[in-house]
C-alpha cells in the first residue's frame, strides 16, 4: 500500500509537523516528526503577513528556507523508520499561508515545492486551495474531508472541532453532507498577547488566562465583529484577526490589566467556538478536538462548561494524537490529488462543484 508524508505548518508557526501514512482501505498514521521553527524564519514569515517593501524578495527567500526546513524533516522521519525516499510515494505539503483573502480571489501559501522535490527526491503535492477558490469557493477549511474520511459515525451526531491558530469545526451528520468553516481565532491571539508581555510563545495550560478576570464589556466588544454574526461558508486568517485589531479595541480599555486581557482572549475563543457549533449543529453528541488547543486545559474546561449537552473527547481517543490530524490529512490530500479524488466539499467551501486540489511537482 502506498506511503505518504504530510507536511502542516499552523498559523502558530511553531514548528513544522510530519506525518507517514499509510494509504489502503483506510489511512494509518505510521511515524510522526516535528521540526521547531527558527525564530528568524518564523519572524520573516510574520513579516509577510503585511506589506512592506521588497516582498516579492523577502517571499522567495522566506520560502527557501521554509522548503529547506521541510526537507530536513522530511530525512528525519525517513531515517526514523528506515525507509527510502523511493519508499514514498508523495509528500502533501501545505506550505505557510502569508495571505488568506478568498473574497478577493486568493490565497497564498509558500513553500518551493520544486526545492522540497529536489532535496527530498520525493514528488510533492501542493497548491491545494486555489482550485476551490477559482471555483467560487473560500479554499478552507480543507480539513473536513479528512476529518468526514476519519470519524464519520452512522450512529452519533460529531463534529470535529481543530484549534491551532485559528478554530474550524467539520459538521459530520450520517445522509447529510458534510459541513465545516472557520469559527475564529484559536490561538492566535492568546499566543501573541502573552508573547508581548511576558515573553513566551503560549500560555501553557492557560494559567495566565485563569489568573485574570474576564471583562464582559470587552468581550462583548470583540464578539460583535461582523465575523462572528455570518454565517458559513466562511473562513479567516491573521488579515482579520491580530494585534493591530485587538489594540484598537483595547483604546477604549486603557487601564485593563494584560493578565484579563489574556482571560477575555480566552473566552472569546471559547465563546466562538461554542457559539458556532450550537447555532449550526444544535443536537451534536460528541465533539472531538484537534490541534494545540486541545492541551490548554482552561481553554477545555470552558468549551465543556459552554457545552454541556455534548461530549468533548480528544482525538487520541480514537487513535490519533492531536497534534498530527492535520499533517495526516495533508498526506490524505496527495493521495487524493495523485488518484484524482476531489477532495474539496463544496457545502464546506461554497464552491461550484466537487474539485481535485493540488498541483504535482515530480521527484
Amino acid at each position: 500500500m502506498p506511503l505518504y508524508i504530510g507536511v502542516m505548518s499552523g498559523t502558530s508557526l511553531d514548528g513544522l509537523d510530519f506525518a507517514l501514512i499509510e494509504q489502503g482501505q483506510g489511512t494509518t498514521l505510521l511515524e510522526t516528526h516535528y521540526e521547531p521553527m527558527p525564530a528568524r524564519l518564523k519572524q520573516d514569515l510574520l513579516d509577510l503577513c503585511t506589506s512592506a517593501s521588497d516582498e516579492l524578495a523577502r517571499s522567495a527567500l522566506a520560502e527557501q528556507a521554509w522548503a529547506e526546513l521541510a526537507s530536513v524533516g522530511v530525512h528525519k522521519l525517513l531515517d526514523k523508520t528506515q525507509l527510502s525516499s523511493s519508499t514514498i510515494r508523495a509528500i502533501g505539503s501545505h506550505g505557510q499561508t502569508v495571505r488568506h483573502e478568498p473574497q478577493r480571489g486568493f490565497s497564498i501559501q509558500v513553500g518551493h515545492p520544486s526545492l522540497l522535490a529536489e532535496l527530498t527526491s520525493i514528488s510533492v503535492v501542493t497548491d491545494f486551495r486555489r482550485r476551490d477558490i477559482a471555483a467560487g469557493g473560500q479554499g478552507a477549511p480543507l480539513v473536513p474531508a479528512f476529518h468526514e474520511a476519519m470519524f464519520s459515525d452512522a450512529k452519533r451526531i460529531r463534529a470535529v472541532l481543530n484549534i491551532g491558530g485559528f478554530s474550524n469545526v467539520s459538521l459530520l451528520r450520517s445522509g447529510m453532507s458534510t459541513r465545516g468553516f472557520d469559527c475564529g481565532p484559536g490561538n492566535v491571539l492568546l499566543d501573541a498577547w502573552v508573547h508581548r508581555h511576558q515573553g513566551q510563545p503560549y500560555d501553557r495550560d492557560g494559567n495566565w488566562a485563569i489568573s485574570g478576570k474576564v471583562n464582559h464589556q470587552l468581550l462583548t466588544l470583540l464578539l460583535n465583529d461582523d465575523f462572528f454574526s455570518t454565517h458559513g461558508p466562511k473562513s479567516t486568517g491573521r488579515e482579520l484577526f491580530n494585534l493591530s485589531w485587538l489594540d484598537a479595541h483595547l483604546a477604549s480599555f486603557p487601564d485593563l490589566a494584560p493578565e484579563d486581557v489574556q482571560a477575555t482572549l480566552l473566552e472569546l475563543t471559547a465563546r466562538s467556538i461554542s457559539e458556532a457549533l450550537v447555532k449550526s449543529q444544535p443536537d451534536t453528541e460528541e465533539v472531538l478536538v484537534c490541534g494545540g488547543g486541545a492541551h490548554n486545559t482552561a481553554l477545555m474546561q470552558r468549551l465543556r462548561a459552554l457545552l454541556p449537552a455534548c461530549e468533548l473527547a480528544s482525538t487520541a481517543n480514537y487513535g490519533i494524537e492531536p497534534d498530527w490530524l492535520e499533517a495526516m490529512a495533508f498526506a490524505w490530500l496527495a493521495h487524493c490529488c495523485i488518484e484524482g479524488i476531489a477532495a474539496n466539499r463544496p457545502s464546506v467551501t461554497g464552491a461550484r462543484g466537487f474539485r481535485v486540489l493540488g498541483a504535482i511537482y515530480p521527484a
